[in-house]
């Protein structure tokens, strides 16, 4: 029987991002604070555009689509925020979704395995995912909660632990 694994993955579902934009819209178009700044939100190809008219409103919309992410329980951590640029007469926020693990990224989670996870454990880089392997599922238990635990700017999910 083969040893234990599970994969390391950073994944984003569309439909729950797309759930949040729509509740965010909602909620712009209904405030108050936003009648006559031009606040938007929209996707533009594989990115998300916030627009308003200054750079203090562009930002409350920002925290807007950041508090509605939250509750369909979607990390910040997997958004990409780039910072408030004129444009014409409005202000812009390009937000882009982080999907897959990059190789420099997948390089210090498979550090931290290596360093301070249990010894029967061994990960290996697979395209933009981590594949763990070990003997014992307490050890693979135990990397997911040192992963859990570690400070890294990736929102990071378990899969397929068997």
């Amino acid at each position: 029987m083969a040893d234990p694994t599970f994969d390391i993955v950073s994944k984003v579902d569309k439909m729950e991002a797309d759930n949040a934009l729509h509740q965010a819209q909602k909620e712009i178009a209904q405030r108050y604070d936003f009648k006559n700044v031009g606040a938007e939100v929209d996707w533009s190809g594989e990115k998300l555009l916030l627009k308003a008219s200054s750079e203090d409103r562009v930002k409350a919309v920002l925290e807007v689509l950041e508090a509605k992410f939250i509750k369909r329980g979607i990390s910040l951590r997997s958004l990409d925020t780039g910072e408030p640029y004129p444009s014409g007469k409005e202000y812009r926020i390009d937000v882009s979704l982080k999907n897959g693990i990059s190789s420099e990224d997948a390089k210090k989670v498979s550090k931290i395995i290596r360093d301070e996870g249990p010894k029967t454990v061994k990960s290996q880089i697979q395209g933009d995912e981590l594949r763990v392997t070990s003997k014992s599922r307490d050890d693979l238990q135990a990397t997911m909660a040192l992963l859990k635990g570690s400070d890294l700017d990736i929102d990071l999910q378990f899969v397929n632990f068997r």
